[in-house]
């Protein structure tokens, strides 16, 4: 290892450290804007109203869901959501959890509609896509059936 990477290494990591002890990196300074009351709903409607201000949605056949059929274990079940829309966000909500919002992703302007991750299934329930575009809600639901619970079950 050359002395100058060690040196720049040990400096940035000097630096962050103060920050961190003087308060400066706090979790809920570094984090990003986080919707705790939409997350903490315990229906879809209030997720939907609080996350994104409407619970109207139209069906669209443009949001393609990739999902299991038969997920054989609900704490892993893994996901992928794409739109050819100019979508301003992906969230995806879960029916029968008991947070039904599962995750939601706000997306730049040039972003593509994709959207790849592992959700948490309680039991066999619809999986429901909302993109947002244009100001207006669409959604599509595929049917995951879970083997073995993973929220508790």
């Amino acid at each position: 290892m050359k002395r100058r990477t060690f040196l720049k290494g040990t400096v940035a990591s000097g630096m962050l450290s103060v920050a961190a002890s003087a308060g400066l990196l706090t979790p809920r300074r570094v984090l990003a804007a986080w919707p705790e009351t939409a997350f903490a709903a315990k229906s879809i409607d209030d997720a939907l109203d609080t996350l994104l201000g409407d619970t109207t949605l139209a069906t669209s056949a443009d949001i393609k869901i990739k999902a299991p059929e038969i997920a054989e274990n609900g704490a892993v079940v893994p996901i992928t959501i794409s739109t050819g829309m100019a979508a301003e966000s992906i969230s995806v909500l879960i029916a029968k959890n008991p947070s039904p919002l599962a995750c939601s992703f706000a997306l730049g302007g040039s972003t593509l509609g994709f959207v790849s991750t592992r959700v948490k299934m309680g039991e066999t329930s619809d999986l429901i896509a909302v993109v947002k575009s244009g100001g207006k809600l669409y959604s599509a639901k595929k049917t995951v059936k879970v083997t073995i619970g993973g929220c508790g079950g």
